[in-house]
């Protein structure tokens, strides 16, 4: 039985300068799915998955999402009030105790390698789990949960994993398999970005991760990868000819790329389409935007 996982760190110090203007003066882990941030929805998963203490690598201009997870009494006792029991309890769900959260600065801009590193002194010699709130994904039960639960049969590290179309696969992390098993596979070797037509398969590595403490190591010890950047994928890839390997997951669920602005879309129709308060008319107006579409074609 490995070590339980109740650490998870939320590399959260990116601009967002694909979604400017709005992340001027807002995070982009503040935007909303429907009426829940990104950061919500990535804290949701971690709690499902068992994880009690969250740490968020932050950078300057970011003090809205240590507000968000702050308590609000003057609005929670208006909410109390009024009787809006409901919309109160929703509130409460998103405070954090003291204690249970912390943040770390990530002064320079070194990659999301560099960003898990700030985290070493807080998680010291246990397991982690590093969760991307811009990777969304709607599971039952969620892709960490899912990770976590096989996590226990293998130790190591494990990446959560997907398979994407061929000429996608050069914008991400790739895995090299030596053992397919289904829903896990056996790492043989992992590529960053690589260069189109070269990429060993099409399985890519998507924002889960569950990581040994070595891993700190192996970042103090690395030079600079791809884009000049300290690289997390080569720091888990060094761990691949060590005792208990790396594995992928291949997770069930749909990922939403929310660091895209199509992405992002696609996920706040899904998660619109999901509530049965908003369902049938959103899906009213959708197929009515569709309709007219093909009339004006």
């Amino acid at each position: 039985m490995q070590r339980k996982v109740t650490k998870a760190i939320f590399p959260v110090a990116g601009m967002g300068t694909r979604f400017l203007p709005a992340t001027k003066s807002v995070p982009k882990e503040i935007m909303t799915l429907v009426d829940r941030p990104l950061i919500q929805y990535a804290i949701d998963e971690a709690r499902e998955a068992g994880i009690t203490e969250f740490i968020f690598v932050t950078s300057r201009g970011k003090s809205a999402l240590e507000d968000y997870f702050d308590h609000a009494p003057q609005l929670e006792q208006t909410l109390r009030e009024k009787g809006k029991t409901a919309l109160l309890e929703e509130l409460e769900a998103t405070n954090m105790e003291s204690g249970t959260i912390a943040y770390i600065r990530q002064h320079r801009a070194l990659g999301l390698g560099h960003a898990v590193a700030c985290a070493s002194r807080l998680v010291a010699d246990e397991p982690f789990a590093v969760i991307l709130p811009d990777d969304v994904i709607a599971g039952e039960p969620g892709c960490l949960k899912q990770m976590v639960d096989a996590y226990q049969d293998t130790g190591g590290c494990m990446v959560a994993a997907m398979e994407v179309p061929h000429e996608k696969a050069s914008s991400y992390g790739v895995l090299d398999v030596q053992e397919d098993m289904g829903a896990l596979v056996s790492v043989k070797g992992m590529v960053e970005k690589p260069p189109a037509g070269e990429a060993p398969s099409n399985l890519a590595v998507i924002g889960r991760y569950i990581l040994t403490p070595e891993i700190f190591q192996n970042l103090a010890d690395q030079r600079e990868g791809a884009g000049g950047e300290i690289q997390l994928t080569d720091a888990i890839a060094t761990e691949i000819a060590k005792e208990h390997g790396v594995y992928g997951y291949r997770f069930q669920g749909q990922r939403y790329d929310c660091g895209s602005k199509a992405g992002f879309l696609q996920a706040t129709v899904a998660f619109g389409l999901a509530r049965d308060e908003l369902r049938d008319e959103l899906s009213t107006y959708l197929e009515e935007l569709v309709a007219s579409r093909r009339a004006a074609e």
